[in-house]
């Protein structure tokens, strides 16, 4: 997945919930409807967000030294796992907290604002023109997401990709237009029957919206933090490349993780015939490393080592770990 695609789709992103977030504020200081001002904070916590994946790849794209010899890649999955917890806890509790609050202020008896204003309207206005913007931007992360995606499942999609950008706007955005349907379904229906439940339940369902993709996000982000192994069809790619060098008789094994979401490590070991010399065994290696680096251009890591196949070899018995140090 490529980082421009991500990228375009983040300031897309980006652009329409600061536009959306400010007409929110205003309708909610016009009106005091607890559905705008919980989609006013949705649209703040998303252009938070945004601005902490642009940070992210910006920061992954630091040159390796002698610290961090791999480089800087995962910063984006730190970035894109981070945003998880914004959304939790600005977008969603923030919507259920005040969902609780405009409840309590209806079961005291309190005037309801939205009902009150001269200014009703203007919900209703805002909230269609947001969902037409929110609607632009998951069509332009739709379109970069369908350069990648093949013929996968979006679910499938979502879950398997390796660069956290994409996945997440896409979420985000699902997650906006949804909100937005909540949003004018309290305040329209309020304004129907004049009873301001149905902007409570509005706003409670924005709440509980936000929270189940903030859970999925940390999920799938948590996944790619730990490490997760190139695709099945990367490493498949990766094998036949290795097995079809001459002096290279078979991969006996390979382990392949992800750097990063364009950064793989590779380390195998590979048969070699008993015969070979030091020299030849050397130049099978860098041959080997050629054409895998050919076949797979996002391998940055490669270590392989040359070995003589034994079908009923079985490795030493790994020693117990230590255990942790008392302090």
């Amino acid at each position: 997945m490529s980082t421009e695609g991500g990228t375009k789709a983040v300031v897309a992103a980006l652009t329409a919930n600061l536009f959306i977030a400010a007409t929110k504020f205003g309708a909610w200081a016009l009106t005091g409807a607890s559905s705008m001002l919980a989609e006013a904070i949705h649209s703040v916590a998303d252009s938070g967000n945004q601005l902490l994946l642009l940070i992210g790849g910006r920061r992954a794209q630091r040159a390796a030294d002698e610290e961090h010899p791999f480089g800087y890649g995962r910063e984006r999955y730190v970035f894109a796992f981070v945003v998880s917890i914004v959304l939790f806890s600005v977008g969603g509790l923030f919507a259920l907290y005040e969902a609780y609050h405009k409840w309590h202020e209806i079961a005291e008896g309190h005037p309801n604002g939205l009902l009150e204003s001269t200014w009703w309207w203007v919900p209703l206005v805002i909230l269609v023109a947001a969902i037409v913007a929110e609607g632009l931007s998951f069509r332009t992360a739709i379109r970069e997401s369908n350069k990648t995606r093949g013929r996968q499942r979006w679910s499938r999609f979502i879950r398997s990709a390796k660069a956290p950008e994409l996945p997440v706007v896409l979420l985000e955005d699902f997650a906006a237009l949804i909100g937005l349907v909540f949003a004018l379904f309290g305040v329209g229906m309020t304004l129907v029957t004049h009873n301001g439940i149905f902007d409570v339940i509005g706003t409670a369902l924005i709440g509980l919206l936000l929270v189940a993709v903030a859970v999925t996000l940390a999920i799938e982000t948590q996944s790619l933090l730990i490490g997760e192994s190139a695709a099945p069809e990367v490493r498949t790619k990766i094998a036949d490349a290795l097995a079809g060098v001459d002096g290279v008789e078979k991969v006996i094994h390979m382990k392949t993780l992800h750097l990063g979401p364009e950064e793989i490590l590779v380390a195998a070991k590979i048969a070699v015939t008993e015969s070979e010399s030091a020299g030849e065994v050397a130049a099978a290696i860098d041959r080997a490393e050629v054409a895998v680096r050919a076949a797979e251009p996002m391998v940055t890591a490669l270590y392989l080592e040359p070995d003589i196949y034994r079908a009923d070899y079985a490795p030493a018995p790994r020693p117990e770990r230590p255990s942790a140090p008392a302090h």
